[in-house]
């Protein structure tokens, strides 16, 4: 990524400390990955949405943090009915740690996507995960060689992006699930509109799995983005509900369960 290029400051500080992050020891990682594929088909065919629950115990966007345990929560969003997980492993900005998701992953069968800001292969290696994340934004030009290193490992890996441009970047590199953010990372501001105008583009150039992330937070926006083309939705702040309630991990299953069952649901019931 261009240096020089505006983005905000709060993006600015996350990528310079993921651009100082390497792997703790440079030991390579192999990965056997439960397939994203097959729990998305396989939440459906139970009759839910699928949605990839995020464990997030803070972020620049969101007031709050969440200091309770990350396992139960993600037992919680699996009760909920998740299809998949991710959890963040990017410390300063997010509070999230690779240990967190080595946890989870033990806990839970569903597949774990990790969360990071990954720009340079050896970052790959700090935890082995079903699925990684490469910002198509971020890593330019090294898309396709860091896809290719993160298969080669046995990740799955989900290519995010923002616009048509990146669209047809990550399917010029032969990405298999693309993730469409709704929040635009140079502002931080987010528009529902961006996957629609993104996802319309995508139905005749690639069968990727499409997956809507970032704004999503009721079952009318579950709604809107299903009939739109989302094969799955990445859902964080919406379930982890940063208020300070009694029971956390009832909070969290429930709010789960709220999006997951959305496209059974009436206007009456949001």
């Amino acid at each position: 990524m261009d240096a020089d290029e505006d983005v905000a400051p709060a993006v600015r500080s996350i990528l310079d400390a993921a651009d100082r992050r390497d792997a703790p020891d440079g030991a390579r990682v192999s990965v056997d990955p439960r397939s994203l594929d097959d729990a998305v088909a396989a939440t459906e065919a139970d009759g839910r949405t699928p949605v990839i629950a995020e464990v997030k115990p803070t972020s620049p966007t969101t007031e709050g943090t969440r200091t309770d345990d990350p396992v139960e929560l993600a037992r919680a969003m699996v009760d909920g009915g998740a299809a998949a997980l991710s959890v963040l492993t990017e410390p300063e900005h997010f509070g999230g740690n690779p240990e967190y998701l080595e946890r989870v992953r033990e806990a839970v069968d569903v597949p774990v996507l990790r969360k990071d800001f990954l720009l340079r292969e050896a970052q790959l290696d700090a935890v082995e995960a079903d699925v990684v994340l490469l910002i198509a934004r971020f890593v330019g030009d090294d898309l396709a060689d860091l896809l290719a290193a993160a298969r080669d490992r046995g990740f799955q890996v989900l290519v995010e992006v923002h616009t048509r441009e990146e669209l047809e970047r990550a399917i010029n590199a032969g990405a298999n699930f693309v993730g469409v953010n709704n929040r635009d990372l140079a502002k931080l501001e987010v528009d529902l509109a961006t996957f629609e105008d993104v996802a319309a583009h995508a139905r005749d150039r690639t069968d990727a799995t499409l997956i809507a992330e970032s704004g999503v937070s009721t079952p009318e926006d579950i709604r809107r983005m299903r009939e739109a083309g989302a094969d799955a939705l990445l859902i964080g702040s919406a379930i982890m509900d940063y208020g300070e309630g009694d029971d956390p991990a009832a909070t969290v299953r429930e709010n789960t369960e709220r999006l997951t069952t959305a496209e059974s649901q009436t206007g009456d019931n949001e």
